[in-house]
């Protein structure tokens, strides 16, 4: 009898040690999801939640157990099961194992949220991207001008019809278009000796020229946003990044509370908010990035964290492979079964 009443105390004391790190566990999970939420009512649901989970289990025990008297076992058995399985497998284990991963990860997510985000804001208040894009463009133009006056030359001093003839003509046409004007205006020519051939073709890369560089700096006006407005707010909200990480650092943001990491993600959020605004002047550094930020509703990867539906659904989509997701779910699987063969120890029914 003593030594049964010895058991039964373990056995209850065993049962409060893990179904506290199970119910902190789920708690944790649920304030991260509703920060809205006070964490006293985010402790009475889940509390609440893990001792029907239990008493799930020894309505299971009880109904295998042939050495009491039961009425309708089958309907014990039945109803165990549908308890565990709402209670259990679709509430605490997912949350359990949200919290476990997120708390082992949230500080590189964070660390690289940050990162990434900065780097494209820094694109943007530095106008990096968009000078570059206009060099780019100008060496373009350059490249395609001195092509055709390539092809100029070579028809001018065609042998078989020298000057300018209809070939030449045609390629008038593209310089004007590349250009940018109705047309280029013939030279008058007089004579076709190689002296006077040579002159032409000066003559002609000269006006050539001089319209290529009104042609250049119409492009650079028109590539040239009217005001700066976009990198000031660029520069706004990478400071406030600098601060985040600072605060970070220093302590005054714990990225394990629920509140801190929500201004984590609304100062992330705005970053990404002015990325997406301006993103002619920001170079992706892939595909994934591009998409992120530029998605009808974007939402920030330390954002994805803290939903426990969002790290599920990331985790059936591969997201996390590497990331030692499946280890935590072992974890939270053994803290609830070792909650439950203590409840049911120290619970048992007996003859």
């Amino acid at each position: 009898m003593e030594q049964n009443k010895f058991l039964t105390i373990i056995s209850i004391l065993g049962f409060i040690a893990f179904a506290a790190v199970s119910c902190w566990a789920t708690a944790e999970s649920l304030h991260l999801l509703l920060p809205s939420w006070p964490q006293i009512m985010c402790w009475i649901v889940t509390i609440g939640f893990f001792v029907i989970a239990s008493l799930g289990t020894k309505m299971i025990v009880d109904s295998l157990n042939q050495r009491i008297y039961l009425e309708k076992r089958g309907l014990h058995l039945i109803g165990g099961i549908i308890i565990l399985l709402i209670f259990w497998v679709l509430c605490s284990t997912p949350t359990n194992t949200h919290t476990f991963f997120f708390r082992s990860v949230i500080n590189d997510k964070i660390t690289n949220d940050i990162a990434t985000t900065q780097s494209y804001l820094n694109q943007i208040k530095s106008n990096e991207v968009n000078e570059a894009k206009i060099n780019i463009k100008c060496l373009e133009l350059r490249n395609k001008i001195e092509a055709k006056l390539g092809e100029l030359k070579a028809e001018i001093n065609n042998e078989a019809n020298p000057g300018i003839g209809p070939k030449s003509q045609e390629i008038m046409k593209d310089f004007a278009e590349l250009l940018g004007v109705a047309k280029i205006v013939p030279l008058s020519s007089k004579g076709t000796s190689v002296q006077d051939r040579e002159k032409l073709y000066n003559a002609y890369r000269e006006k050539i020229y001089i319209l290529l560089e009104n042609r250049l700096l119409i492009l650079k006006k028109e590539m040239t946003p009217p005001n700066d407005n976009y990198m000031k707010q660029a520069e706004i909200d990478y400071k406030n990044l600098e601060l985040v990480k600072k605060y970070i650092e220093n302590g005054t943001l714990n990225i394990f509370d629920a509140d801190d990491i929500k201004t984590i993600c609304d100062k992330l959020n705005a970053g990404y908010v002015t990325i997406k605004a301006y993103p002619q002047f920001v170079d992706f550094k892939d595909a994934v990035d591009e998409n992120i930020y530029m998605s009808s509703n974007p939402v920030t990867k330390v954002k994805r964290m803290i939903s426990v539906f969002d790290v599920w659904k990331d985790f059936v989509e591969g997201e996390y492979a590497g990331h030692g997701f499946f280890f935590w779910i072992i974890i939270s699987i053994l803290v609830d079964v070792a909650a439950f063969i203590f409840f049911d120890i120290a619970f048992k029914r007996r003859d």
